[in-house]
């Protein structure tokens, strides 16, 4: 941690009983708001730090989840109970998407130094472990993906999967937080969101040959995916370029299996 004085931290916390959200918030002592959020025997698994963000003053919660809100007003877990809207603090995002945000904050601010990426531990790596046997058990398809997608983003996505599939080997596998594309690994994890197609590529850093800068490293940020590089494909203009990218992923897979 920094040998600055703090007055607290923003925090990402991550749990494997819902892994499509996140949840982030403030908190003077994220030892002790840990310890009271693992109190409820309501939820299979406990909560773990994902990473935080040292701060000089203290923040309400309002604060950062505004910022969020004025991002993406969509991405707020939001429940009606007794005919009231309560808005949470749970925000559908993958982990690694939430520390982009504070990423983000921290190279703007000259504080990256504040910012601190933290390594499951202990049960967390268990809770972890026993989630993912149990996705593993359970059939997904595709239609919930797309439901979510705007028209055009729906439209790229059957046209990515039709390429895709023509290709010698290829088979597709639902997941529970992605759609895999496999020849026989996975080549490519592709998330449908509303207004884009968030596609890992499963490439060891430095495997990628990627000329206009297009991909981002995410060797040492935790994701959904596998592999070690993301991008977004949000429009036609993207298709051919990206196409390219994940092209040589199928051939370093087909040669890998």
């Amino acid at each position: 941690m920094s040998k600055e004085k703090t007055a607290g931290v923003i925090y990402i916390l991550t749990n494997p009983s819902f892994p499509q959200y996140v949840k982030i918030g403030y908190a003077d002592d994220i030892n002790k708001r840990l310890k009271e959020l693992n109190r409820s025997e309501c939820i299979p698994f406990a909560f773990r730090a994902y990473a935080v963000y040292e701060v000089n003053e203290r923040l309400k919660d309002i604060a950062i989840h505004k910022m969020i809100d004025n991002i993406n007003p969509n991405l707020r877990a939001i429940e009606t109970f007794d005919g009231k809207k309560r808005k949470k603090e749970f925000f559908e995002m993958t982990a690694d998407d939430a520390y982009g945000i504070l990423e983000t904050i921290a190279g703007l601010s000259g504080t990256t130094d504040r910012l601190h990426l933290l390594t499951p531990e202990g049960h967390e790596i268990i809770d972890e472990e026993i989630a993912a046997e149990a996705e593993n058990s359970v059939t997904y398809s595709e239609e919930p993906f797309l439901q979510k997608a705007d028209p055009d983003i729906r439209a790229l996505y059957e046209k990515l999967r039709c390429t895709l599939i023509a290709l010698d080997g290829v088979t597709v596998e639902p997941k529970k937080l992605y759609i895999a594309f496999k020849n026989p690994k996975n080549f490519a994890d592709v998330e449908v969101q509303k207004h884009t197609l968030k596609i890992f590529l499963n490439l060891r850093r430095g495997e990628l040959y990627d000329p206009e800068d297009v991909a981002d490293d995410v060797s040492n940020i935790g994701h959904w995916g596998n592999g070690d590089y993301r991008i977004y494909m949000k429009d036609e203009a993207d298709f051919e370029y990206v196409l390219g990218l994940i092209m040589q992923s199928y051939q370093k897979n087909g040669e890998r299996g």
